[in-house]
């Protein structure tokens, strides 16, 4: 299998697979405990059908939509994802230079391979930081200041991750950061050589937002579930996220939010908008999928902030369910992850091609010019 035989996101999902070592694609791939909400995640949108109108004259479409203050060519963000130069040498870098050429927000984590400083430099599109609050509170003083310099766009806290869920496959294969090589798993990595070379004699791997403060998964190989049970402040409360909001004093996000109560907290605190997200089913399983949730946290909120569907997004009909639901935008990780694994940049460009094919032809079919005529009449609920 090529580049060229991808035609959709679950074709560049095998390719990942064929090109990864086992453990590192089980990263990617994997979530918690059954990987029940993983599934539920993409199914739900199955449970939606789009309703159509018909000659609506859509020979001139626009997909663009503001997002945060910015504009973004489709409505859709780069959701950020941690370890990215462990799938593939270009790791953030291809990421956010596909983002840019195609005039989308793209995320950072707190867990990059990559800093802040040289996606700020890099990219002159909006960019977004995703704020794991450590124990450490000079660590998290330090990366609120160091995007402050890089002219971040946005941060986003993520408060879905008080602990670390229990990734099943990652236990099994013994996945670290960095890699770690065990007996049981070290026949994975050896049969694909060309990851290999690459991990081992390019750029060496580092954890450069955090590796001023703390030496686990930079120099000291932790399991990602050790690592966020550990190392991230379990005291994290509403009081904690308004003064983070402040201490930044941008626009600011809240990752995780999954309930209208919590919804309408965000508002109280002052949050510029939420990410409907339940970190790609890796965390609580058995939670509901964000496309469940989103019409009665969206009718919560009452416009008051913006609302973004984070996760299970595979498609461009997804996309537009969900802003039909009443989002602003949609995000995904996995979707753009899979592509990078599989071909870095030129992987991820034509993830994002895709995508953009299918929300153009999705809005024609559709017969809306504008993303803002989707509305809850376009929807039908199985």
């Amino acid at each position: 299998m090529k580049l060229a035989d991808c035609h959709n996101i679950d074709d560049f999902r095998a390719l990942a697979r064929a090109r990864l070592p086992w453990p590192v694609f089980d990263y990617i791939d994997g979530a918690a405990d059954d990987e029940l909400t993983k599934a539920r995640n993409t199914a739900a949108f199955a449970e939606a059908d789009l309703v159509p109108d018909v000659l609506a004259g859509v020979a001139e479409i626009d997909p663009s939509v503001t997002i945060l203050g910015r504009k973004s060519a489709l409505p859709l963000i780069l959701s950020p994802t941690a370890l990215q130069r462990v799938f593939h040498w270009q790791g953030e870098r291809a990421v956010a230079r596909a983002a840019e050429k195609f005039g989308l927000w793209c995320g950072i984590s707190s867990l990059a391979t990559v800093s802040i400083e040289e996606v700020g430099a890099l990219i002159a599109t909006p960019k977004m930081f995703q704020l794991y609050v450590h124990k450490d509170r000079g660590l998290n003083a330090s990366m609120i200041e160091r995007c402050k310099a890089a002219k971040f766009d946005a941060i986003a806290l993520t408060v879905d991750t008080i602990v670390g869920g229990k990734r099943e496959r990652c236990l099994r294969s013994g996945f670290s950061s960095p890699p770690r090589f065990t007996p049981a798993n070290l026949l994975g990595y050896a049969l694909k050589p060309r990851w290999g070379l690459d991990y081992l004699l390019r750029e060496k791997f580092s954890l450069p937002n955090l590796d001023t403060h703390v030496s686990q998964g930079t120099r000291e190989a932790v399991s990602v579930q050790r690592y966020f049970t550990e190392m991230l402040d379990q005291n994290l409360d509403w009081t904690m996220a308004a003064k983070i909001r402040e201490e930044w004093g941008g626009t600011f996000v809240l990752k995780g939010v999954m309930s209208a109560a919590d919804a309408r907290r965000a508002v109280e605190i002052g949050a510029d908008a939420i990410m409907v997200s339940n970190h790609g089913g890796r965390q609580l399983d058995g939670s509901r999928a964000p496309f469940d949730a989103l019409p009665e946290i969206v009718d919560a909120v009452g416009g008051r902030i913006e609302v973004i569907c984070d996760g299970g997004v595979r498609r461009g009909t997804h996309v537009l369910k969900a802003l039909a639901a009443g989002a602003d935008c949609a995000s995904g990780g996995r979707l753009y992850l899979y592509a990078l694994a599989a071909a870095g940049q030129a992987g991820v460009e034509a993830a994002l091609t895709i995508m953009r094919e299918e929300i153009v032809r999705a809005m024609k079919l559709m017969g809306v010019t504008r993303l803002d005529q989707l509305n809850r009449d376009r929807l039908r609920y199985r």
